[in-house]
């Protein structure tokens, strides 16, 4: 991207986010529905690109050790073990099924 397109588009965005913020603050700034929905807005994001990172290599979907982990991780984390935890232990399960020869 030029340094003038790349202008433009950062340009465009800060537009956007401005008119979205005269345009819909007051509607947002008294209705509680809707700043509890956008509230969930970040974590639906991080959900998206953690899917996308896990199952997808490149232009392909992939079915590999790291559906395992993520299974384990998902587990753990609704258990409410710490963060760490879950990492380390999502990671070792991976480790065990890419050893055990699937992925």
């Amino acid at each position: 991207m030029t340094p003038l397109g790349l202008a433009l588009f950062l340009a465009g965005v800060a537009a956007l986010r401005l008119t979205g913020g005269f345009a819909l603050g007051g509607v947002i700034a008294g209705n509680d529905r809707v700043t509890r929905l956008l509230l969930l807005m970040p974590l639906s994001i991080v959900a998206a690109v953690i899917s996308v990172q896990t199952f997808t290599t490149k232009a392909h979907i992939v079915l590999d050790a790291r559906i395992a982990g993520m299974a384990v991780a998902a587990g753990l984390a609704w258990r409410k073990v710490p963060m760490g935890v879950v990492v380390v232990i999502a990671a070792c399960v991976t480790a065990l099924v890419r050893a055990a020869g699937w992925g």
